[in-house]
């Protein structure tokens, strides 16, 4: 049963998804593309929400939060870096050779948000912990500390006997 329309849910969270989107995405024209891209999937999805699963609250976010990560999916750089580069702050490689995908998904949905969203960009977009302090308009020391943190957490959610 549908009880709210898409009129709607535009008028309440459309300067909340935007909000949203800005804080993550430098590009304005990018914002504005992808707040035409999350109204677009939640029109289409309309009929399939159900009040009974998630509050329209989690329901718009979430659509606008794995519209976000699809962007940053579409836009990673297609060169490969140097494999030379040395960094002290890879992904333990003992942790992803032992655990499922499927394990480590669960494990970061466990995350906080913006843990999670640390980690997703650091990993699988590449992206080096000053271009994630920039685009997350923290300083380098907070995304450093978080991303130190978030890997503590999944290490522990991943240990043996969880």
């Amino acid at each position: 049963m549908q009880t709210v329309d898409l009129e709607q849910i535009y008028t309440e969270y459309s300067g909340k998804i935007m909000g949203y989107i800005r804080a993550r995405v430098h590009g304005k024209a990018d914002a504005e593309d992808l707040h035409s891209e999350v109204f677009e999937k939640i029109t289409k999805r309309l009929d399939g929400f159900d009040p009974e699963k998630a509050s329209l609250n989690t329901w718009v976010f979430t659509i606008t939060r794995n519209t976000v990560i699809d962007h940053f999916r579409r836009s990673r750089p297609s060169e490969e870096l140097d494999e030379n580069i040395s960094d002290d702050t890879e992904l333990d490689e003992d942790l992803l050779q032992t655990e499922s995908l499927g394990e480590l998904a669960a494990a970061l949905r466990r995350l906080p948000q913006q843990m999670m969203d640390i980690i997703v960009l650091r990993y699988y977009d590449g992206k080096p912990l000053t271009e994630i302090a920039e685009m997350m308009h923290l300083s380098y020391g907070a995304v450093k500390l978080r991303h130190q943190n978030a890997l503590i957490m999944l290490r522990e959610s991943l240990a043996p006997g969880d």
